[in-house]
């Protein structure tokens, strides 16, 4: 089963006690909890929560290596098909979109990230301008081009970037397609809360970041090498810390603009999440026993 939603939706929570309830070990699709040492920004579960119940792909990479869905989905289908013969059941929590759907509905082939592309991309849109990748894109796939607003820098450039790396506008690829790859029955649960609720959850989980060191988490970061141009060091509140200890702004605009971005953030999970009918939603712990009961008979079917 696939728990999802925005970030600071209770995820990790109910995973965990969906797991201990169900006898389940918990699959992490989140993008950033693969990195050893970024513990605080990515809200891992704790050590402890970790003793309670098995968690995997967590704490797998260290932050100058390169992660992606398609590799995700094969990790995550090892680790399933571990679990299948110990008779455990897998918990998938997470709110990295674009894993979730490779592992239960496939990928499209083609469209893995090619960096070198992706940063000659993002250098181009700021030496010409967003506006000037737009034009090239209605050009080349007008489909996809209709469906982005123009100042949609990250999604033009990752079209122009599959259209540069097969020759196909993505639009083509995913017609084709059609994400109807089914490996797995799956349930999915979807957590939601109210727009004020969810953005005030986001604001007290960051100052708690802060209470926990999440600057000094950033400065021992910096202190082993790691660059901060590396994709993992982008993350949010790693990014604007790392602004912060380089002097480019004080510590409350760097604080205020971590939450910004993850209410950001949150908005587009939201958006993409709300796209998939398969999701039934919930808000936690508010609906836990009507949870617990979808979930009983989703396992004894």
């Amino acid at each position: 089963m696939v728990i999802t939603g925005p970030t600071a939706s209770g995820k990790s929570a109910l995973a965990l006690e969906i797991a201990r309830h169900f006898g389940g070990e918990i699959i992490s699709a989140d993008s950033m909890q693969v990195y050893k040492y970024m513990d605080i920004g990515t809200g891992k579960p704790s050590l402890d929560e970790r003793k309670l119940v098995r968690h995997h792909l967590i704490d797998v990479l260290y932050p100058d290596e390169v992660f992606s869905a398609a590799l995700f989905r094969e990790e995550a289908r090892g680790v399933i098909a571990e679990l299948m013969k110990r008779g455990r059941r897998a918990v998938v929590v997470g709110g990295t979109g674009l894993y979730i759907k490779g592992l239960t509905s496939g990928l499209i082939k083609g469209g893995e990230v090619d960096n070198a592309i992706r940063q000659r991309l993002q250098s181009e849109a700021k030496k010409e301008g967003r506006q000037r990748l737009y034009q090239r894109l209605k050009k080349v796939d007008s489909i996809t081009a209709s469906q982005l607003h123009s100042h949609d820098t990250y999604r033009i450039i990752r079209a122009l970037e599959v259209y540069e790396r097969t020759g196909s506008p993505i639009s083509v690829l995913r017609q084709k397609h059609l994400f109807q790859e089914e490996p797995y029955r799956v349930l999915k649960i979807g957590l939601i809360l109210q727009r004020g609720q969810l953005y005030s959850r986001i604001d007290r989980r960051v100052d708690e970041m802060m209470e926990r060191g999440l600057k000094e988490e950033v400065h021992r970061l910096l202190e082993m090498g790691y660059s901060p141009s590396l994709k993992s060091m982008q993350a949010l509140g790693y990014k604007q810390m790392v602004k912060h200890l380089l002097g480019v702004c004080d510590l409350s605009k760097a604080i205020r603009n971590i939450k910004r971005d993850t209410r950001r953030y949150a908005k587009r999970q939201i958006t993409w999440f709300k796209a998939n009918s398969q999701i039934h939603w919930a808000e936690y712990p508010r609906d836990k026993d009507a949870i617990l009961r979808l979930i009983e008979g989703f396992w004894q079917n």
